[in-house]
């Protein structure tokens, strides 16, 4: 009996914390066009000529501090997602990863789905929002490895699912570890963009045009900002966060034209403004990795205590948590029928 084809695609990860390997994947990673939407060969000077051969070695640093003894968070956590999603799929389908930037890459990944000679293909983002810079960057490079095949099976493609139950239910229960009264505020750190890129989604006008802190409608439900604020009202009412306790910001700027507030920002001025302990959720990422461990656990606490805060707590991510592997597997079988 024909099996369905399931692709888990997450953003990826350097082969090892060396500064090569580091370069390597900076170099895959910032010429994608989805990421840094600049004419071709200016992004080529700017990635390959400045920001690359800079940043590298101090980018790989940073991995050192994130690599543990079996290897990067993102790629351990995927692996062993993909094993308890088979398992609690059984035979009828065939479960693989595949990585936006280096190994295992997409391609590999539906290679080995290809020799199943698979009835259907669904493509499962990692990603709850979408994003062209991450969402539509992994579907276009499936969906090129696809094009080229002499059969091209079913195909089911999932885009976004930041309102899905599942989802908010699994995070829910990674927030209920901790007590929110019990800290002076919340933060909900998503991963940041630049403002074109979320302009880019409308025909017409810009994001601020729009009222995407405080609705999601047809309009802007492929907006990142609109749906990362949608899953921040859905996980504080669940967890009975006040909105005066919470804050929605973004991480990971390159300049200041991404979309606000900053989360380092927010970090400082809440310590600034007395406070001492801070829980943070960062729920644009479904596994832990350099973003969330380092970026949130090491570096906005060393801002926190630099101005007067004492802890900041990040909530971990889903990774490979039972209610997570349960969403998954609903949704892929919904996909598959």
């Amino acid at each position: 009996m024909a099996k369905t084809g399931v692709l888990l695609i997450n953003l990826g990860t350097p082969d090892s914390p060396s500064v090569s390997d580091v370069r390597k994947y900076l170099t895959q990673f910032l010429n994608d066009p989805r990421v840094i939407d600049i004419p071709w060969l200016l992004r080529k000077i700017l990635v390959n000529g400045i920001i690359v051969p800079f940043r590298a070695p101090k980018s790989a640093k940073i991995y050192k501090e994130l690599w543990t003894p079996d290897g990067s968070p993102i790629l351990i956590y995927a692996e062993s997602v993909k094993e308890k999603v088979q398992a609690a799929l059984g035979d009828d389908y065939i479960v693989e990863i595949g990585m936006r930037y280096r190994k295992p890459s997409i391609k590999e990944g539906l290679e080995k789905l290809q020799k199943h000679n698979p009835k259907k293909i669904i493509l499962l983002t990692l990603f709850p929002h979408y994003a062209s810079a991450s969402t539509g960057s992994a579907l276009e490079e499936a969906l090129d490895v696809i094009k080229k095949w002499w059969v091209i099976p079913e195909l089911a493609v999932n885009s976004q699912y930041w309102d899905n139950e599942g989802y908010i239910n699994a995070f829910v229960e990674r927030g209920k570890q901790y007590d929110h009264n019990e800290y002076d505020h919340v933060i909900f750190s998503y991963h940041g963009l630049p403002e074109r890129h979320v302009d880019k989604v409308y025909d017409n006008g810009l994001c601020n045009d729009r009222d995407c802190e405080h609705e999601v409608n047809d309009e802007n439900a492929y907006c990142y900002k609109a749906t990362c604020y949608g899953t921040t009202r859905m996980l504080a009412e669940r967890l009975g966060i006040p909105e005066d306790r919470y804050t929605v910001s973004f991480q990971s700027r390159l300049d200041k034209k991404w979309l606000r507030p900053f989360s380092d920002e927010v970090v400082e001025n809440l310590a600034k403004e007395g406070a001492k302990k801070l829980l943070v959720f960062s729920p644009a990422f479904t596994a832990d990795c350099l973003e969330t461990i380092i970026e949130i656990g090491d570096e906005y606490q060393e801002i926190f205590e630099e101005h007067g805060g004492e802890k900041v707590q990040l909530v971990e991510s889903l990774n490979d948590h039972p209610l997570w592997i349960e969403t998954l597997k609903d949704m892929i079988v919904s996909y598959g029928h």
